[in-house]
């Protein structure tokens, strides 16, 4: 489907309340698929999964600007007015999360509910993390994909997977199936992206799902804890352990079903 110049692959299952689930930086339908944060497919849902501009199976685009998460929040409102879809839950991973935020921003009366999984790093730490992803991008360019993973590989992952042995290779796997320019370009394009501003956030009026896990300073407990305070209606869980990430779908479960509720 084109949106907004871009061809975007998408998919959808399931039936219930709309559901747009944004992926993370880097990741992909295919590459969640792997190792799921959320088992979207058993959600008393209709659930709508796209790759992201410059993602998967969709379409690059040269404007490094369309990369930024204000840009990926018109790309899924385009969206679900191409399916027909008025009102729905926004929901997502890291870029995904910022992303729906900035839908609940922009379209209000369009987004009747959050999902923020795992929200990324913003506001004052963003330029750090934003000259990581350009230090990132320079490196597969100029000595490939390997020195980046191997950076990776010596940096301790989430606390939920610590005890997890094939970590830093399904890290490492999912990496090395980007074409290399593309995914420079991705990574180029993160540094674009911001978090709508704290005054902004705290217009969001919608129930809002907060799920955080610690040891990630990418996506930090102080993001979450500072969304839960600037919106009205969010509940936000913390977790360290993989038991806890496991039961995260669960919880999905019964945001949504509490929204049903409520119609």
């Amino acid at each position: 489907m084109r949106i907004r110049g871009a061809e975007i692959a998408i998919e959808e299952s399931g039936s219930g309340v709309d559901v747009l689930w944004g992926h993370g930086l880097t990741q992909s339908r295919a590459l969640e698929n792997r190792r799921p944060l959320i088992t979207l497919s058993s959600l008393d849902a209709r659930v709508v999964r796209y790759d992201a501009r410059g993602h998967g199976d969709s379409e690059s685009t040269p404007d490094l600007d369309g990369y930024g998460w204000d840009e990926l929040a018109e790309d899924q409102l385009t969206l679900a007015t191409a399916l027909d879809i008025g009102r729905y839950v926004a929901a997502g991973a890291s870029m995904g999360a910022a992303t729906a935020l900035h839908a609940a921003v922009i379209a209000p009366e369009r987004v009747v509910g959050l999902v923020l999984v795992i929200p990324p790093t913003g506001w004052e730490t963003r330029a750090e993390q934003a000259g990581v992803y350009e230090q990132g991008a320079a490196l597969i360019e100029t000595v490939g994909v390997e020195r980046v993973i191997a950076a990776g590989s010596l940096i301790a992952p989430p606390d939920p997977f610590v005890d997890d042995p094939d970590f830093h290779a399904r890290r490492a796997e999912g990496l090395r199936s980007w074409d290399p320019r593309r995914l420079a370009h991705a990574m180029r394009g993160a540094t674009r992206a911001q978090l709508p501003t704290r005054q902004q956030i705290a217009s969001i009026r919608c129930p809002t799902l907060i799920l955080a896990w610690t040891g990630d300073p990418g996506h930090p407990v102080g993001t979450a804890a500072e969304l839960s305070r600037l919106i009205p209606h969010a509940t936000v869980r913390v977790d360290s352990t993989g038991a806890a990430v496991d039961r995260w779908t669960a919880h999905v479960a019964d945001f949504l079903d509490g929204l049903g509720r409520t119609d």
